[in-house]
């Protein structure tokens, strides 16, 4: 009876006390400036740690060094051809075009440093290249040098209205030889920001500030002018009717005279040639191995005749 009359006391202990109020269970809502600040937080957070895991990933990669020659592949296992098997798969690559209008050209490879010094040079081949080369000669017009220059095959003579015409635009030539007793005033005509681009400005260094123009003119005519771009020189070696003996030894002469350009450098400059290739002007190149013919190659009659 007493654990009864106890049960009852704590049950209306238990109601009459007042209850703790119950947490709602709707979510709570945020301020839009509340919001912009947590969302600043975060990014500036996700922003450093990105920055954090770029900066690890630049450390691992490993700059790559450049370069310091060009890219020269094994000849061991390419394809190589004599004179006669490269002068055959050329022409048939020309088939059906005019014999003057199509050039052997040679490129000759070099081994050597991309920020050396480069061949530059001009030469007489022994079976000149037919060209249609413009040449203009500054020098007095009335003078026993404008005379000469024509005499020789000089296109454009002059020298007041040649830089006339230069500085109006009008270059109706493809090389430029200036005589020494006009050099004065070509400095003063200030053209030399318009053919120095096109690389036809006169100067002692390239030979073309002369004395002598005739034999000047004379040599430009059958010239052949080269240069070596890129580790490579080219040059326009013969025509499409020369015949291989004619060929041969335009190149020995080419090669001969690339080799005495190379020993004429210091010292602690190397060059080597690498490669000899002959192409055309519509056929892809051939490499050279250095014979005249193979047992396979055609007669010498064959590739003289078109």
């Amino acid at each position: 009876m007493a654990s009864r009359t106890k049960l009852l006391s704590q049950l209306d202990l238990a109601l009459t006390r007042p209850s703790r109020p119950c947490r709602s269970l709707q979510p709570q809502c945020l301020s839009w400036q509340q919001l912009r600040c947590a969302s600043r937080s975060t990014s500036a957070n996700a922003a450093k740690y990105r920055r954090k895991d770029q900066g690890s990933g630049q450390k691992s990669k490993k700059k790559k060094k450049q370069r310091s020659t060009f890219v020269q592949y094994d000849l061991a296992n390419a394809d190589q051809f004599s004179l006669c098997d490269a002068m055959r798969y050329i022409r048939a690559f020309e088939v059906g075009r005019p014999p003057t209008s199509a050039k052997y050209e040679v490129h000759v490879k070099m081994r050597t440093q991309k920020s050396g010094p480069t061949i530059r040079n001009r030469m007489q081949l022994p079976h000149p290249v037919k060209t249609d080369v413009r040449i203009c000669v500054i020098c007095p017009p009335d003078s026993k040098h404008a005379q000469d220059a024509k005499r020789a095959g000089a296109s454009v003579v002059g020298e007041d209205s040649v830089l006339e015409a230069i500085k109006d635009g009008r270059i109706e030539f493809d090389r430029c030889i200036c005589h020494a007793d006009s050099l004065q005033k070509l400095n003063k005509a200030n053209v030399g920001r318009i053919l120095g681009p096109k690389g036809l400005m006169p100067s002692a260094k390239t030979g073309t500030v002369v004395k002598e123009v005739g034999s000047s003119v004379k040599s430009m005519v059958g010239g052949a002018a080269y240069r070596e771009k890129l580790g490579v020189v080219r040059v326009a070696i013969g025509q499409l009717g020369f015949n291989p003996e004619e060929m041969q030894r335009n190149i020995k002469a080419f090669i001969g005279n690339i080799k005495k350009d190379m020993g004429l450098m210091s010292d602690n400059i190397q060059k080597e040639i690498h490669e000899v290739v002959l192409s055309s002007t519509n056929s892809p190149g051939f490499s050279l191995n250095g014979e005249f013919s193979s047992p396979t190659s055609p007669s010498t009659k064959e590739l003289s005749t078109l």
